[in-house]
């Protein structure tokens, strides 16, 4: 589902796929590397480390005011959205810890840009590439994903504990997105 963020006039599709494979992915992002009339900013993330749509939300709004200010770290907004994504400074360690991978299975898409017809393209064009439709529950959070979030992000059992004794999803959901926050004020 596309969603206008008023305040920065960008439209941004939040979605994922599920059993993609690498060379789908990376054989897509060749090609559309070359059309630079999409006028879209796409950014791919491994869905098994994103803890929830607002995960990815939070991080896009983030990117965007860094633009905005011109507290920018990388030159595009969708890398901006992997390093607020991943709650790090530096690029090379944002792939590392968000980026797809050769053994990804699940992955999250942002597809960031100012007309939603050119955000639909995009996604359909992605969607064409990989051979799926896109399948936005490999961004909820799960039983599953929970410990390969809390040690991607050094989440600690006091941290959760502090926040909440019952629901550990959303208290990690929360965590997670004090991280993206707070990467903001590092900078």
């Amino acid at each position: 589902m596309i969603r206008y963020i008023e305040e920065y006039r960008k439209y941004v599709e939040i979605t994922g796929y599920m059993e993609i494979s690498f060379a789908e992915a990376e054989a897509f992002l060749k090609a559309n590397r070359k059309q630079a009339h999409q006028h879209v900013e796409i950014q791919f993330f491994d869905a098994e480390l994103i803890a929830t749509p607002e995960h990815l939300y939070f991080a896009v709004l983030n990117a965007l005011q860094a633009f905005l200010q011109k507290t920018n770290i990388s030159k595009s907004i969708a890398m901006e959205t992997m390093l607020y994504a991943s709650a790090q400074s530096q690029i090379q360690k944002s792939i590392d810890i968000l980026g797809i991978k050769k053994t990804t299975k699940n992955m999250a898409v942002t597809i960031i840009g100012s007309d939603p017809k050119q955000i639909e393209n995009a996604l359909q064009g992605l969607t064409s590439c990989i051979g799926r439709n896109s399948d936005e529950t490999v961004l909820q959070m799960s039983k599953h994903k929970q410990e390969n979030i809390k040690q991607a992000f050094s989440i600690t059992n006091e941290e959760i504990g502090s926040l909440t004794k019952d629901d550990i999803e959303t208290a990690i959901v929360d965590l997670v997105i004090e991280r993206v926050a707070l990467l903001a004020t590092a900078l």
